[in-house]
């Protein structure tokens, strides 16, 4: 699936943005600029069922937005010669399982939602529910958001196909045994997702591991200058 995408910047270097689950291109607002500013010609995908993307095709939420599915879209909507790949979270997934065809130069994974499934009080339906959240809710939740990434988050739900939540019961994802090419995890603090012993058997698998302090699971959100200095020497 050819998926719709967001360009900053003209530079000759080539960076990748792949957002969340309910999110789409607009989460990247200051990364993707702040990066074209760094050089780099910037392209962030909207997923299947996101943003502008078409929606998964078949019977059942599963057979739309089967996990693999997510990074076939990937290879057949980005170029080559890609210098820099960011997946965040479900996009996370989304680049570990396409890094290897698309070859990036560098992988960077925030928060990567590797271990989903395994996560304390995860329910797919929970995402479901959070599509009618208010402003107010978004902002209780998220303190440290700057009102434009709010007015963002409820743009984004609303156009958010929610059977792409109901599709991982039942789908499993884990921890990349080796990294394909050099790679750096950028963790929440106090991740949900990657605890410490998953975040010292990444250091002894080969990948970079760094913490940003403060932020919570939208970490390039919750604190975007703590994120960039989390890239330093990675951008």
């Amino acid at each position: 699936m050819k998926l719709h995408t967001q360009e900053w910047g003209t530079g000759d270097r080539l960076a990748v943005l792949v957002h969340g689950i309910m999110s789409d291109h607009r989460t990247w607002r200051r990364v993707g600029p702040a990066l074209a500013e760094r050089g780099y010609r910037v392209v962030a995908v909207d997923q299947r069922g996101h943003g502008l993307s078409p929606r998964g095709t078949g019977a059942t939420p599963r057979e739309r937005y089967d996990l693999d599915a997510y990074a076939q879209d990937l290879v057949d909507t980005l170029p080559t010669g890609i210098e820099l790949a960011v997946g965040h979270s479900l996009g996370g997934i989304s680049l570990l399982r396409a890094v290897e065809r698309l070859k990036p130069a560098r992988a960077v994974y925030v928060d990567p939602a590797w271990q989903f499934a395994l996560a304390e009080g995860l329910d797919p339906a929970v995402f479901v529910e959070f599509r009618h959240a208010t402003a107010e809710q978004i902002a209780a939740l998220n303190p440290r958001w700057e009102q434009a990434d709010i007015e963002v988050e409820l743009a984004t739900l609303a156009a958010w196909d929610p059977d792409s939540a109901l599709a991982l019961a039942g789908q499993h994802s884990d921890l990349p045994e080796a990294p394909a090419v050099p790679s750096l995890v950028v963790l929440a603090d106090g991740s949900m997702l990657v605890g410490p012993a998953d975040a010292a058997l990444l250091r002894a698998r080969g990948l970079e591991v760094r913490t940003v302090p403060g932020a919570g699971h939208t970490v390039h959100r919750d604190d975007h200058e703590g994120f960039l200095a989390a890239l330093d020497g990675w951008i």
